[in-house]
């Protein structure tokens, strides 16, 4: 068992890094249609983008004038970086981290509940990453009624993982 960075490092080395993709790229997709819909343009990040992977997808978006990737996994945002001279990655910490200017829309999937406080990451996201009017689309998978997620703090060795339920 570990932390979650130190596992999605290892991903990385192993290749399984690729799943992520694949096995989100639905919801992801519905999710960027409707928190872009409408927008003539707009900025963005993903928190915790691993690869990069989303933030290459919406970079192509025409309308995307600025797409940002953060993630504490070195190795996620090396290989982000290798793939994709297009776009800005950051390796660090969510809640010590801040853009240089706000921007439009915040994404995140599957990462607010490695944190102890996901409650104090929105904040800090709302206050410091989004622009006034701007928008925050997160998925979760992890939560009482997904039965099959209950396994995931074994199948994934990671230690830190907050079930999201009341």
């Amino acid at each position: 068992m570990g932390t979650p960075i130190k596992v999605f490092s290892d991903w990385v080395i192993k290749g399984k890094d690729e799943g992520m993709a694949e096995g989100h790229s639905s919801s992801v997709k519905n999710m960027l249609e409707n928190s872009t819909k409408g927008l003539s343009e707009f900025s963005f990040i993903d928190a915790g983008c691993g690869n990069g992977w989303v933030v290459r997808n919406i970079g192509s978006n025409p309308n995307c004038k600025k797409a940002i990737g953060v993630d504490g996994s070195s190795n996620m945002i090396e290989k982000a970086e290798n793939l994709d001279n297009k776009n800005k990655y950051y390796c660090s910490d969510l809640m010590n981290w801040s853009p240089d200017k706000k921007v439009d829309i915040v994404h995140s999937m599957e990462v607010f509940y490695y944190f102890e406080s996901p409650d104090k990451l929105i904040k800090h996201i709302h206050d410091n990453w989004i622009l006034k009017g701007g928008k925050l689309i997160m998925g979760i998978d992890y939560y009482k009624e997904n039965k099959p997620s209950h396994t995931w703090q074994e199948d994934c060795c990671i230690t830190t993982m907050k079930m999201f339920a009341k």
